[in-house]
């Protein structure tokens, strides 16, 4: 194989490499995302149990799972208590998030 092809196929590799590693950071670990905001339905909730808390630490986790309206990806969110006990699947809002992180969520009333 000549040299120049060999260094073109590494020079390609790096750059996906380096294009992947961005999109992860920002996309899926959430650093230096944008807030962002979207209409979303709640599709589940869930109390998630945490084994070895000591006395005095949260023994829970409050989870809700949306998806983007009409038809787009599920997601899921740790949220506190209060989002948890005033969200119920069915309900549909505006989801405000940063990267995986929970911002707020309003919902919006349907006027039929």
């Amino acid at each position: 194989m000549p040299l120049t092809l060999l260094l073109c196929l590494l020079l390609i590799i790096v750059l996906a490499f380096i294009s992947y590693s961005s999109f992860n950071k920002k996309h899926i670990l959430g650093f230096d995302a944008k807030e962002q905001k979207v209409n979303v339905v709640v599709l589940d909730t869930q109390i998630v149990e945490i084994p070895n808390t000591q006395p005095g630490e949260e023994n829970q986790e409050y989870w809700i799972y949306v998806q983007k309206q009409p038809m787009g990806p599920k997601r899921e969110f740790k949220v506190g208590i209060h989002y948890f006990h005033a969200l119920s699947p069915g309900d549909k809002g505006v989801l405000t998030y940063c990267g995986d992180k929970f911002q707020h969520f309003a919902k919006t009333i349907n006027r039929d």
